[in-house]
């Protein structure tokens, strides 16, 4: 999808942020709308359908955590991305932020082109591989799950069936944190019944097998596969 075909909502109850992220963004070819509270970017965001929305934390009326959740009970919104931008940098409200559904977080201040080259990094990564992509690849590693095969740095590595899906799940979406109830249901299913710390021996064997640099723990919500550099 060409650039000026995606749409971004900006919401910020400070005008000059809105302004300042609005030019940057519209520089490179981005649609951009804007909102300045909850209330107003859930209106917003139900007549545009956007790609990305980019959400303050602290604003007046319903927060940027309730807005989130809002959006996310709508199906409309299974496909947008939402990155929260918030000069909040305490733990509880990354948990509080990924728990609401989002898929980014990033503290300000941020240097405006370090904010495009995000913006276009998270357009890029959660575009919707999950059910059409059978091959995976990056440097030094493919999952072919057509054959349940993991080859990294040239060497086809045994994996388990249920430790091949977490990472295929994982590795399907880089950088998009996927919470425990998620993986249980799309692994494991609603039906059965496992532990807790399933996930977590799970991962912990695949950072044996792969190497601990290509997951990431968010604590307290789930994990995520983080793609190497090319």
């Amino acid at each position: 999808m060409k650039k000026e075909n995606i749409k971004i909502l900006l919401v910020d109850d400070e005008p000059d942020i809105v302004e300042i992220i609005r030019f940057n963004l519209e520089r490179v070819g981005y649609q951009i709308s804007t909102a300045y509270n909850g209330v107003e970017a859930i209106k917003v965001a139900e007549k545009e359908i956007p790609h990305l929305i980019i959400l303050d934390i602290m604003m007046p009326g319903i927060d940027g955590i309730e807005t989130c959740e809002r959006l996310r009970q709508d199906s409309k919104f299974n496909d947008t991305v939402i990155m929260f931008l918030s000069a909040r940098g305490e733990d509880y409200s990354y948990v509080a932020a990924f728990e609401a559904g989002a898929d980014d977080y990033t503290t300000k201040p941020i240097k405006p082109k370090v904010l495009v080259s995000k913006v276009k990094g998270l357009l890029r990564r959660f575009k919707d591989v999950e059910s059409t992509d059978t091959l995976l690849e990056f440097p030094n590693l493919r999952i072919d799950r057509e054959k349940y095969k993991v080859t990294l740095n040239g060497e086809e590595l045994s994996i388990p069936r249920k430790e091949f899906e977490l990472f295929f799940l994982l590795a399907s979406k880089p950088g998009k944190v996927f919470k425990r109830e998620k993986i249980m249901d799309k692994i494991w299913g609603s039906d059965v019944v496992v532990g807790d710390r399933t996930i977590d021996v799970h991962i912990r064997k695949l950072r044996e097998k792969l190497g601990d640099h290509w997951f990431k723990t968010i604590k307290g919500v789930g994990y995520t596969f983080v793609q190497p550099e090319n």
